[in-house]
């Protein structure tokens, strides 16, 4: 099932009948949404939702036949978080605007698949505006946000985790999803996901395996050590099948590192000045909330966000 143009408007209609000022955006101050997207140390689970992504066939395809990656990884990632932060932290017409741009590159991403992967064979037709690719894709943003904040800055109740889901179901009308394609609760969501991770839909072929490869390549080395640690952190944060899949070593000496970084990350992110925990989307959008101009960090804690961005692949 595609989600059409119509589709979209319609979710952008009931979108804008819930949302009580729109100059909040989707969530808005006090939401349980801003409390875990705000945090940068999201970046750490980078890799981990991209290659949650590209572990389902339309995406791997997608990306690999439509998408500058390999040659503009820092432009194609500066546009995608562009979209996402506007989506996410920016007034409600900034959030439409990002949505119909999304939607119509995606429109023209379309093409057959050139292997035989999972329940996939060679010749099938994909659009990247198919309803199911499309909630795998919220899914593994939301899964991996949670995820992360659950192991690197603290443990979420029962109704954290509802009202949060609840929240982010806005999220995934943007991309023209409506309320019967979602599950109902966060306890259904943790069972499709779970569903995912264990269905043949998710499998990694060739293109995948190679971009995940590129991705998490140290670009000097340098950089080695850093990407080592990044490419352990990963592993460890993959469900075992796909982890295994996109060949991530997962030795004595990956798992004694994933281990051993756990507490570091926790310990150092606790103690870091809010200034620079906070995503400069959201800083930036509380200025604009509070009627002041965003301060120079903003712009310092961007240039981070989109340097983090590129290590998270």
């Amino acid at each position: 099932m595609l989600v059409t143009r119509a589709d979209l408007e319609a979710r952008l209609a009931e979108l804008r009948q819930m949302v009580a000022d729109p100059s909040v955006g989707i969530h808005g101050p006090g939401s349980h949404a801003w409390a875990l997207k705000r945090e940068s140390i999201n970046f750490v689970g980078g890799a981990r939702a991209a290659l949650l992504q590209l572990a389902h066939p339309y995406v791997a395809h997608g990306i690999d036949q439509h998408s500058k990656t390999r040659t503009d990884i820092q432009g194609r990632f500066q546009r995608t978080f562009t979209n996402v932060f506007a989506m996410t932290f920016g007034d409600l017409d900034q959030a439409f605007r990002a949505a119909r741009r999304v939607h119509n590159v995606h429109h023209r991403i379309r093409g057959e698949i050139t292997e035989d992967v999972g329940p996939f064979l060679r010749g099938h037709h994909y659009e990247a505006n198919d309803a199911d690719a499309l909630t795998w894709v919220w899914a593994t943003l939301i899964d991996t946000i949670v995820t992360v904040n659950q192991r690197y800055v603290r443990r979420l109740s029962p109704p954290f985790l509802e009202r949060f889901y609840q929240e982010t179901k806005r999220f995934a009308y943007l991309f023209g999803l409506s309320d019967e394609q979602l599950p109902p609760d966060y306890p259904g969501f943790r069972r499709y996901v779970d569903l995912m991770f264990a269905s043949d839909t998710l499998t990694v072929g060739t293109q995948a395996r190679e971009m995940a490869s590129f991705l998490l390549a140290a670009p000097s080395p340098k950089l080695r050590p850093v990407f080592a640690w990044y490419r352990a952190v990963t592993a460890g944060l993959m469900p075992p099948r796909l982890r295994l899949g996109f060949d991530l070593s997962w030795g004595p000496a990956e798992r004694a590192l994933f281990r051993a970084s756990t507490p570091i990350i926790r310990g150092a992110y606790a103690v870091t000045p809010r200034a620079l925990r906070y995503l400069p989307a959201y800083v930036e959008a509380r200025s604009r909330i509070a009627g002041r101009a965003p301060g120079r960090l903003a712009g310092l804690t961007y240039r981070l966000a989109v340097r983090g961005a590129r290590v998270a692949g």
